[in-house]
Formats: C-alpha cells, sequence, structure tokens
C-alpha cells in the first residue's frame, strides 16, 4: 500500500479566519514552488484577498466572476444558475488536475453548494476522496457534511466568540474582504 503524501483540511465553524486561512497556507505554498488552485463557490464579487492572490506567480484563481447575490433556497431560476457555475468551476478544477497544474487545491466555500444541492455532489466527492495522493486539498465553509469530517486529516472549528457584525457593524474593505 502507498502512503498518501497529500492531507485533506478542514477550516469549518462560525468564526471568522476559514477563508483566510486557507489564503495563508496558498501563499505559502506558491512560495515553496508549488502550484496552487484557489477555487471559490458562492462568492462573486471582487475582493481584496483574491486581487493579491492574482499577483502571485503559481496561485490560478477559479471561480464565477459574476456576483449572483446570496441564494434564496425557493428561487428556482437562481439555484439552476448557481448549479451550472458551480459545476462549471468543477469542470475547470478537474481540467487542471488532469493537466497536472494543482499541488494544492483550495475548494473554499465548499460547505455551502454541497449542502443545499447546487453542485454534483458525487463528482465533488469523489475529487475529494479519489483526487491525485500527492495533491493536498483544502475545504472552507460552515456545517461542514459528514463525508468532509471524515475525509479530513485537519479539521479546525473557528468559533465565533465576539464580532463587530453582532454590533450592526458591516464587513469592512480590506478586513473582512
Amino acid at each position: 500500500m502507498s502512503e498518501k503524501l497529500g492531507f485533506i483540511h478542514l477550516y469549518t465553524g462560525d468564526g471568522k479566519g476559514k477563508t483566510t486561512a486557507a489564503i495563508g497556507l496558498a501563499v505559502r505554498a506558491a512560495g515553496a514552488g508549488m502550484k496552487v488552485v484557489f477555487a471559490q463557490f458562492m462568492k462573486g464579487r471582487d475582493t481584496s484577498e483574491l486581487n493579491s492572490l492574482s499577483c502571485i506567480e503559481g496561485i490560478t484563481i477559479v471561480r464565477n466572476n459574476t456576483d449572483l447575490g446570496w441564494y434564496k433556497k425557493d428561487d428556482s431560476e437562481q439555484t439552476k444558475e448557481y448549479t451550472k457555475v458551480h459545476n462549471e468551476i468543477l469542470d475547470e478544477i478537474e481540467t487542471l488536475i488532469m493537466n497536472r497544474q494543482c499541488d494544492v487545491l483550495i475548494l473554499d466555500e465548499v460547505t455551502y453548494p454541497y449542502n443545499y444541492g447546487i453542485i454534483d455532489k458525487e463528482r465533488l466527492e469523489n475529487l475529494i476522496e479519489d483526487g491525485p495522493e500527492d495533491m493536498e486539498i483544502v475545504l472552507t465553509g460552515r456545517d461542514a457534511p459528514d463525508f468532509m469530517s471524515e475525509s479530513a486529516d485537519y479539521i479546525t472549528n473557528m468559533q465565533k466568540i465576539k464580532h463587530p457584525y453582532d454590533k450592526g457593524i458591516d464587513a469592512r474593505e480590506g478586513i473582512e474582504f
């Protein structure tokens, strides 16, 4: 039996810092000469962290470039659009992996499309559980489904103790996005 060289990381919980932790790992890996694919689900607008990541050699960003707005489960047209976009992101990821362009795969906010059923669950599960043995995988998002927790080698639960949002203060550019 061959020893697995790549591990699965899960950053979950209701606290701030899941995407930030994944970005830190991406920067570290790129600095070591690794090829990083940073795939972002659910989010479509430009953010400060993506502006920085796009300047780093060795990091490929895969995401929807259109802000589809807050997901509403009861909007069938939006559900179709989100599902289409998320499966297209999976297509692009699979192509990059097949072409050996990925040592570290970050699936940011991936728990949401899985939990909402707006991604091909079987394809995602196969990617996570049966991907290349030497590829590191990072998963982020709240409410991680059981299969992600069971697959993970590292689990970090970000717990919110206190946050300015609780006082009505909106997210601030450069700090939260």
